[in-house]
């Protein structure tokens, strides 16, 4: 039996619980939280599991095997690293880190201690998500071209991050795990319209090679709840919309054809092709259950997760460059990648062969740009 502890039940820390308490093969121990007030909360939806406002007292537990983190990102890498020091399992949150260092040092310590590692992608888990990996490796859409991929809503607002740090994990999770691979640039612009200085709407833009790219638009100021992807292929098309109940994935028999051969301009003629949409099934389960299950199960069996903390650190990596983009007013940042080694190999895979963003001008590696001026040995493309 897996013994578990989970710090923080604020927005997103009470799903987890939930899950976790009804997750097979372990048990949910201890609940942390510096708010009495949802402490008081908790007991009062699960009497039997015990309650504490002190972090040590985790740490300091011989029974607990692993942790939760599900605390705002600025408290992710102190805590996660205190607990790898204890000796413990620990599942983060998305970011995993506020920056490539802070990311690179947990994965290292992680592998030093022998320790499961997990961040909370939870999109890959997502039956819609699966199933789509599934059509394009299958060539039903012929050769991915490029992704578009909208998350925007009202709120919540974040006061030590911007909007593309809380809401693009999502999308850039899953555009990795369809593309296996990591981008070569990326480019970011966006504003501020309610935090001076904490950009609200962002717009991100990944350039990878074979001619492929995707989008990202980020928003918490928009009226309407978006949650929508769209992946268009060379013969199909397909539209993921995660707010929808049942229909969360539609194939478009759609596309554009040049003429193979044509002997004057006059001849040069598009062809527009519309044929049928159709729904595929999927079968509904709860990510986050599956998710709960899966960190139980690389604990218990001695797996590498599926989103373990390579996969977290090659969202961060993408993060932290689109802030770098963003002071540079949009200009790409170039990202050094293998890109022979495909990012789902990587994520379950021995983790030593991940890609790092060109070294700063300090030279300590870690790629990370604290200032406008382009760091040395990062080549600034213009956007």
């Amino acid at each position: 039996m897996i013994k578990v502890g989970v710090v923080g039940c604020g927005y997103w820390g009470p799903n987890l619980i939930r899950n976790l308490r009804q997750t097979p093969d372990s048990q949910l121990k201890v609940i942390c939280d510096t708010s009495e007030q949802r402490l008081r909360h908790m007991r009062r939806l699960y009497p039997e599991v015990a309650t504490t406002n002190s972090f040590d007292e985790l740490l300091n537990d011989p029974d607990l095997d692993a942790m939760v983190i599900a605390t705002p990102v600025r408290f992710h890498y102190e805590m996660a690293k205190a607990a790898l020091k204890a000796g413990k399992h620990v599942f983060i949150e998305k970011p995993m880190a506020r920056s490539v260092a802070e990311g690179e040092e947990l994965v290292a310590l992680a592998e030093q201690q022998g320790l499961v590692i997990m961040v909370g992608h939870t999109f890959l888990f997502s039956p819609a998500v699966k199933r789509m990996k599934e059509i394009i490796d299958a060539g039903d859409i012929g050769t991915l071209q490029y992704v578009s991929a909208r998350r925007l809503n009202l709120g919540l607002f974040q006061k030590d991050i911007n909007v593309a740090w809380d809401l693009a994990p999502h999308d850039i999770s899953i555009i990795l795990h369809l593309l296996e691979e990591q981008p070569t640039s990326v480019s970011c612009q966006g504003s501020s319209h309610v935090t001076r200085g904490i950009e609200d709407v962002t717009m991100m833009y990944l350039n990878f090679r074979k001619n492929r790219c995707a989008f990202i638009q980020n928003s918490w100021l928009d009226p309407k709840k978006v949650r929508q992807m769209t992946v268009i292929g060379t013969k199909r098309m397909i539209v993921y919309d995660d707010v929808e109940p049942l229909e969360k994935l539609k194939i478009y028999d759609a596309r554009v054809e040049v003429p193979p051969h044509y002997d004057t301009f006059a001849d040069f003629t598009y062809s527009y092709h519309y044929g049928d949409a159709y729904v595929p099934y999927i079968k509904q389960d709860e990510p986050l259950k599956t998710e709960c299950q899966h960190f139980v199960d690389c604990i218990r069996d001695g797996l590498t997760p599926i989103t373990g903390g390579e996969l977290g650190l090659q969202v961060v990596r993408i993060l932290e460059a689109a802030g770098s983009s963003l002071r540079l007013q949009g200009a790409a940042v170039e990202l050094e990648t293998e890109a022979e080694v495909p990012v789902a190999a990587k994520a379950n895979g021995n983790g030593n062969g991940h890609a790092h963003a060109h070294t700063n001008g300090n030279g300590n590696g870690n790629g990370h740009a604290e200032t406008v001026v382009p760091a040395a040995g990062r080549k600034l493309v213009p956007a």
